[in-house]
């Protein structure tokens, strides 16, 4: 049965985000699924600047902007002040990049996830570190452009789910807003569950992944196709529950995804044979999760 995607919007026209912004879409998602009583925790960021200058706000709810490295303290914080006011109905929401989450911030993530706070932790994923001039992070994919890998970057991505299921917490979730259902019912599952919930969006960035706008919500239904970026969850950091929408278990070759973005274009067949490889390898040792392999 497909899920209805709420008609309530909680995210304002006019924002600062790129054309094509993988980022303002999952936001709008995001809160469509939480509703008016959310509280936001924002690092720096993009969404710092998709957010406006303040006086103004692109959304529709209670904000704390804040440091880059901040996230997980910050939102434990807010949590803790709304519990002591009797406020328990109201969802703290931290969002973060992946700069501010795989790298700068994941100090204070781990801090928050080992003591089980009570809030959703949001990774929108657009593999660098975009609003400062697409340097890499750790999050940056093997072989991609970034202006301080100008020759691709030679590390894998760092696989930061398996980092939070090895805290153990109620809940973790990869997430595409090219699947909208998915994604609403992703949110307001973690809204029902008490403790940390860790919801990892991959977000298309046209001018970092150097593709035309029009072409992220293709991008992202690819990633998930080709295995790039699987949806599934994760529960108590055990069970792992594949929300992939392929047939038999099945994933297409990546060429084509690759293919669409400038920041791979560097590439040699070699070079895109060794990241079908990886990308098989680890489809394969997510099935073995699963126990479907």
């Amino acid at each position: 049965m497909r899920n209805e995607i709420p008609l309530e919007e909680n995210l304002n026209s006019g924002h600062l985000a790129c054309p094509g912004c993988g980022g303002s879409l999952s936001m709008r998602l995001a809160l469509k699924a939480l509703g008016r009583k959310t509280y936001l925790v924002l690092t720096a960021c993009c969404w710092s600047i998709i957010d406006g200058p303040f006086p103004y706000s692109a959304v529709k709810i209670p904000l704390m902007h804040t440091a880059f490295e901040t996230a997980g303290s910050a939102a434990s914080g807010i949590r803790a002040a709304l519990d002591i006011l009797g406020k328990k109905d109201i969802t703290v929401m931290a969002w973060a990049g992946d700069g501010g989450t795989f790298d700068i911030g994941i100090q204070a993530l781990s801090g928050a996830a080992e003591r089980n706070e009570d809030f959703i932790y949001s990774c929108y994923d657009n593999e660098a570190y975009m609003n400062t001039g697409i340097q890499r992070s750790s999050g940056t994919p093997w072989g991609a452009w970034t202006t301080t890998t100008p020759e691709s970057k030679g590390e894998q991505k760092k696989k930061i789910m398996e980092i939070m299921a090895a805290h153990r917490i109620p809940y973790a979730a990869t997430l595409s807003p090219a699947y909208p259902e998915d994604f609403i019912r992703k949110y307001k599952k973690a809204k029902s569950i008490k403790g940390t919930k860790f919801m990892h969006i991959l977000s298309p960035c046209p001018p970092g992944w150097k593709t035309s706008s029009e072409q992220s919500m293709k991008l992202s239904r690819m990633a998930v196709e080709s295995g790039v970026f699987p949806l599934y969850e994760i529960e108590n950091g055990t069970k792992y529950t594949l929300n992939n929408p392929t047939a038999d278990f099945k994933i297409k070759p990546i060429n084509e995804y690759i293919s669409m973005q400038g920041r791979f274009r560097h590439l040699n067949k070699e070079q895109i044979k060794f990241m079908q490889e990886n990308v098989t390898s680890e489809w394969q040792r997510l099935l073995r999760k699963l126990k479907y392999a």
